[in-house]
């Protein structure tokens, strides 16, 4: 019987996010960087195109991206942050690997639950949602703090543009109301003004 596949959150320190990536490839281990994308443009794209043609530095080729032609630079948009879909194996080899146990350094962590006594379990539809909201609003949204309240906001479906089928909280952010999209207790992204006719309340 396969086991059961769940998403986790995991800091990697000193900003080694795509030295574990590349590490999780091998072990094929699924992760997603929450990330924007910039362009390479004359000597950048030049020297990102050789970077990419390169066999020895796996690392340094994993911070770019080509389609076609074109060249881009991936840029994680929160420090040290990535995501791993794992089962309680991999899990368990991916905690292993986060701590170097001859200079008893950690390298890391995975985010716990509430009570500390497990790691925390991301719902597929708090995942599938935060994506769609870093994908669809590539320059639209910001980065708020994962513990932003969340009490007065009505959870809310999108149904129709780009966003379709994510959920979130209609939430007063400023002067604004924005849709609060989060992954509790790690991190909350509010997206651009959504046109209320988009929107569905959620019964919980």
């Amino acid at each position: 019987m396969e086991k059961e596949l769940h998403w986790y959150a995991v800091k990697v320190f000193y900003n080694k996010v795509f030295e574990l990536e590349d590490l999780l490839e091998a072990y094929n281990i699924e992760s997603y960087i929450p990330e924007s994308r910039e362009e390479q443009k004359g000597r950048a794209h030049s020297l990102a195109a050789r970077k990419l043609a390169g066999d020895k530095d796996r690392i340094g080729k994993r911070k770019f991206i080509q389609e076609g032609p074109m060249i881009y630079r991936r840029n994680p948009l929160v420090a040290s942050l990535m995501f791993i879909h794992a089962d309680s194996d991999q899990l368990a080899l991916v905690a292993d690997r986060l701590y170097d146990r001859e200079l008893r350094k950690a390298h890391g962590f995975i985010y716990k639950n509430a009570s500390g006594d497990g790691y925390s379990v991301i719902p597929d539809s708090q995942m599938e949602s935060f994506r769609l909201a870093i994908t669809a609003w590539s320059n639209g949204w910001e980065i708020l703090e994962a513990d932003i309240p969340i009490d007065k906001g009505d959870k809310v479906r999108v149904v129709d543009g780009p966003m379709k089928g994510a959920e979130g909280y209609v939430k007063r952010i400023g002067k604004d109301r924005r849709l609060l999209v989060l992954i509790e207790g790690v991190i909350a992204v509010a997206t651009s003004y959504i046109p209320r006719k988009f929107l569905e309340k959620v019964t919980e």
